[in-house]
């Protein structure tokens, strides 16, 4: 059943389309998604020796970055691994990365994204849930795999670095690595394959039958329940999202009148690890023939500005942190934003203030759109020829009801605040062997939940109000409280803990954690430190502040409604 069909035959009820740039359909064709198997391999057949991805200065076309992924794709096949296996991969923007993304695709094989900066504990977590056989790690993280590997069930563990593929170049790069940076720890895993050894060799990959029902991607996630769970993102979501995005965009990034070799460059700071630039900034750039300019640790602001001056790049996506940091940065102005057709941001959102002081730098507005994990991501995004930054999530795409509903499950009237539901072809299977978890986000009439809070305005754009749960957003990262309390709790001088999200200038939220001591001799200090032993970095409590009692309900829940208002009269009187 189309999206039109759901939902009626009145445009009144899908108001959005009255809004539609001229140019969009309000629908997708339904064979127009195909599979990511096809669509790599029509982009590497179609434009074999434009240049697919730059890192560190060095290029790959796309006929090579296709071999490489299909090398990758024949070791795993040579190794043993079927169709539908789970391929781990734990690695920051590097080359490494979108030929062994490609190559488990062709493969048909399921990636597992994993963070990088992940503890022991939080990456045996996933890779035990997802069932993964193989994992693909960059050496700067590899102590980490050696720290969690006696609880691991993996067949094959790789090494990448961050010089694989760039030749003698990626020797130097190494190098630095290794040697002036001191980036890459000591680690031993007796057994583990290189990387470039596999890249390096036959590139001859058996026949492999990929459809659209097949599971592309297991893509973690706490959704709107706090619990870790893995969103299966089929071929179809992901290619339609892809298609979708192509609709929307596709036609404002149309190359100047007779200049057929014109090639977008999409700056791609957010990791490819992270489900928005996976789809937008990767596969998207991939449909269009454009090339990906990857930046491995946008948090050296002083570093990705010298990139950016010593490159050419039409399109840039990145989330509100990003843009405030560059914007303020004393060398922005110093780059060149004349080719500049957009950017986009997600993953958090976007301060007025932040839009306004990037729009003064390069002249173009942000382009903010939503999505979840759940929706491959995107949802809705604002037309792409705005000349304003609207400070909504968009128009709903092609293809995408979006309704907003109350406690009851009815819809609220234009207008008023409710929970953003969402349907479309883009909307995940479920979770991963939790049907359980999926039935408390998916209605019977075929919406996903979202969990966030927001209002449909008269045009159809949406705007986002609030979040129902708990969950904290620090620069596009979710934060669960219980798992942090979990953590809390099992140190020694901590009796009880509660944690909660403040407003942060920099990070959109920061975790402050409220707690009451068991060892009087306790110290903040000592406490984060605890914490830092497994939990990422953005997860560590920034603020500890030590009470005597955690308010609570009669039952004894603590109530972090009650700390988040505390915390909000104190701010009031200054």
């Amino acid at each position: 059943m189309s999206a039109m069909t759901a939902a009626g035959t009145g445009s009144d009820l899908r108001p959005w389309l009255a809004h539609y740039p001229a140019a969009v359909p309000a629908e997708i064709d339904p064979a127009a998604p195909g599979t990511l198997a096809e669509l790599i391999r029509l982009a590497c057949e179609r434009y074999p020796q434009r240049e697919a991805f730059e890192s560190f200065g060095k290029n790959l076309t796309y006929a090579e970055i296709g071999r490489a992924a299909r090398a990758f794709c024949a070791w795993l096949q040579g190794q043993g691994f079927r169709k539908g296996d789970r391929i781990a991969l734990m690695m920051p923007n590097i080359l490494a990365y979108p030929a062994t993304i490609f190559g488990a695709l062709l493969g048909g094989y399921t990636v597992v994204n994993v963070n990088p900066l992940y503890t022991a504990r939080e990456l045996t977590h996933q890779l035990t849930d997802s069932g993964a056989r193989a994992l693909v790690v960059i050496e700067n993280f590899a102590h980490v795999v050696e720290e969690a590997r006696p609880h691991l069930k993996l067949d094959a563990i790789v090494v990448a670095t961050a010089g694989d593929l760039m030749g003698f170049k990626g020797t130097i790069v190494n190098f630095v690595a290794r040697k002036i940076k001191k980036v890459v720890k000591p680690f031993t895993l007796p057994g583990s394959f290189q990387l470039k050894a596999i890249l390096a060799g036959p590139a001859t990959m058996a026949p492999v039958t990929v459809v659209p029902d097949d599971i592309a991607f297991l893509q973690y996630t706490g959704g709107t329940t706090g619990v870790a769970k893995g969103a299966m993102l089929t071929h179809r979501n992901v290619a339609a999202n892809v298609e979708q995005a192509r609709l929307w965009l596709g036609w404002a990034i149309e190359p100047p009148l007779g200049r057929s070799d014109y090639q977008h460059v999409m700056v791609t700071a957010l990791p490819l690890y992270h489900i928005f630039a996976l789809t937008c900034c990767c596969l998207f750039m991939l449909r269009v023939g454009a090339k990906g300019l990857l930046i491995a640790n946008p948090r050296d602001i002083a570093g990705f500005i010298k990139t950016l001056k010593a490159s050419r790049f039409t399109l840039f996506s990145g989330v509100n942190t990003l843009y405030n940091a560059l914007g303020n940065h004393p060398d922005i102005g110093k780059v060149d934003f004349s080719e500049l057709r957009f950017s986009v941001a997600g993953g958090m959102a976007t301060q007025a203030i932040v839009a306004k002081r990037w729009r003064e730098v390069t002249g173009k507005p942000i382009i903010e759109g939503y999505g979840l994990s759940e929706t491959s991501p995107m949802a809705s995004v604002n037309r792409p020829d705005i000349s304003e930054f609207t400070g909504t999530i968009g128009f709903p795409l092609p293809s995408t009801d979006i309704v907003i509903r109350n406690a009851d499950g009815n819809e609220t009237p234009l207008g008023e605040p409710g929970e953003i539901c969402i349907r479309g072809p883009q909307v995940m299977s479920g979770y991963w062997k939790r049907p359980d978890e999926t039935a408390k986000v998916m209605t019977p009439d075929g919406y996903f939940r979202s969990g966030d809070i927001g209002v449909m305005l008269p045009d159809g754009q949406v705007k986002i109000v609030d979040r129902m749960k708990d969950m904290i957003l620090v620069s596009g990262f979710n934060v669960y409280p219980n798992e942090v309390e979990d953590v809390l709790a099992a140190h020694p001088g901590v009796l009880e803990a509660a944690v909660i999200g403040l407003p942060d200038e920099h990070s959109g939220e920061s975790v402050a954690a409220f707690v009451v001591k068991k060892d009087p001799a306790l110290t903040a200090e000592a406490l984060r430190g605890f914490c830092k032993d497994s939990l990422t970095g953005y997860k560590v409590p920034r603020q500890i502040i030590f009470r005597d009692s955690l308010p609570k309900t009669n039952v004894g829940k603590v109530l972090r409604r009650a700390l988040r208002e505390e915390v909000a009269a104190s701010a009031k009187k200054g």
